[in-house]
C-alpha cells in the first residue's frame, strides 16, 4: 500500500483526499488513546511553537489548541486581534513572513477566508484554518469524529443539518461526510442553502431541501447558530425565518430513530436553534463532540508539525 501523500496546510478540506482525512481521523483516535491509557502523550513536538492569530473571539479553539500543543510538547501562544490587525495593521503576507521566522506553525481564526489563503502563500511554514467566514475544517474534522466513535462504520450513514446551510460549519461538514461515505442532507429555509459551488467541490452527494421531513432515517441531526458572527446585523431577520427549523423534541421524534445523535458546533442560543432537552438530552453528544476538537486538532498539529504520518 502507498504512503498518504502529507498535508501542507490545514486551510480548508476541498484540498484533502478522503485518504488523507481518514488518516487524520485515525491518528486523532490513536493520540486519543495514547493518553487515555498512558495518562500522556509522546512529546512528538518538543521544542515546537505555535502562532495563534484571533480576530473572532473563542472558547473550544482557542484552549483545545493550545491544550493540544502542550500534551505533544509543545508551545503555543495568542495574539489577539488588537496585536496583530491582520489585514489593516498589517496584511496577511507580512504577518506570515514574520512569524514564519518565529514559530514552526500558524493557526489563524478570522472572519475572511483570504487571510488564511494568503498566510499559507506567503508564508513558510504550516497553517491551520481554527475558522473563517468560508469554512470551519476542523470541526469537521471533529465532527466526522465523533460520528465515527459513535456509529463505527460511517458507509451510508446520513448526517442531517437543520439551518443555514449556507455557513461555514455547514460547508465543511458537507466537504468532509462525503470524504467517509455518509450521506447529506442539508434542510435549510429559502435564501440560505448552500452554494452550487460548494456542493460540486463535496466528494458526496448532497441533498438540499427546505421540507423537514428530510430528517426521517437520520442517523445524526446537526445544528448550529442562525446568526453566525459578523451577521449581527441580521439577527432580527434571521430571528423571523428560522424558528420552525428549531432542533427540538418534535423534530427529533420525526427521524423515527430513536438512536438519533444529536450535534451542535458550540456555543449554542438555547431556545433558538436548539431546546434545553435536546441539548442535554440522552441522544446529544455535545460535549463529547466539543472534547473531540482536542484530539482531532492534536492530529492535525502531530501531522503538519512533527511529521507523523498519515
Amino acid at each position: 500500500m502507498s504512503a498518504i501523500p502529507a498535508l501542507k496546510h490545514f486551510t480548508d478540506l476541498n484540498e484533502i483526499s478522503p485518504d488523507q482525512f481518514w488518516g487524520l481521523l485515525r491518528l486523532a483516535k490513536r493520540l486519543k488513546e495514547e493518553r487515555k491509557t498512558q495518562g500522556q502523550n509522546e512529546p512528538i513536538l518538543a521544542n515546537k511553537s505555535l502562532a495563534m492569530i484571533f480576530q473572532k473571539p473563542s472558547l473550544r479553539t482557542r484552549v483545545s489548541f493550545e491544550m493540544g500543543m502542550q500534551h505533544l510538547g509543545g508551545y503555543a501562544f495568542y495574539l489577539s486581534p488588537q496585536e496583530v490587525g491582520l489585514g489593516s495593521r498589517e496584511s496577511a503576507p507580512d504577518v506570515a513572513r514574520v512569524l514564519s521566522g518565529y514559530v514552526d506553525g500558524i493557526m489563524a481564526r478570522v472572519f475572511a477566508h483570504q487571510h488564511v489563503l494568503e498566510l499559507a502563500e506567503w508564508g513558510s511554514v504550516p497553517v491551520i484554518n481554527g475558522l473563517s467566514d468560508f469554512s470551519h475544517p476542523c470541526q469537521a474534522l471533529t465532527d466526522i469524529f465523533t460520528a465515527w466513535e459513535c456509529l463505527g462504520d460511517l458507509e451510508d450513514r446520513t448526517i442531517v443539518y437543520v439551518g443555514d446551510g449556507a455557513n461555514n460549519v455547514a460547508t465543511s461538514l458537507m466537504m468532509a461526510a462525503g470524504k467517509v461515505g455518509m450521506n447529506v442532507r442539508i434542510i435549510s429555509p429559502p435564501g440560505y442553502i448552500p452554494d452550487n459551488a460548494i456542493l460540486e467541490a463535496c466528494d458526496g452527494e448532497v441533498v438540499v431541501t427546505d421540507d423537514l421531513d428530510g430528517v426521517i432515517g437520520a442517523d445524526i441531526l446537526y445544528t448550529d447558530v442562525w446568526t453566525s458572527m459578523g451577521q449581527e446585523e441580521e439577527r432580527e431577520k434571521r430571528l423571523a425565518i428560522f424558528p420552525s427549523y428549531q432542533l427540538n423534541r418534535q423534530l427529533v421524534e420525526r427521524t423515527e430513530n430513536q438512536n438519533v445523535l444529536i450535534m451542535h458546533c458550540l456555543p449554542a442560543h438555547r431556545g433558538e436553534e436548539i431546546t434545553d432537552d435536546v441539548a442535554d438530552g440522552s441522544s446529544s453528544v455535545l460535549f463529547p463532540q466539543a472534547h473531540n476538537r482536542l484530539h482531532a486538532q492534536k492530529a492535525v498539529l502531530a501531522h503538519l508539525l512533527g511529521n507523523v504520518p498519515l
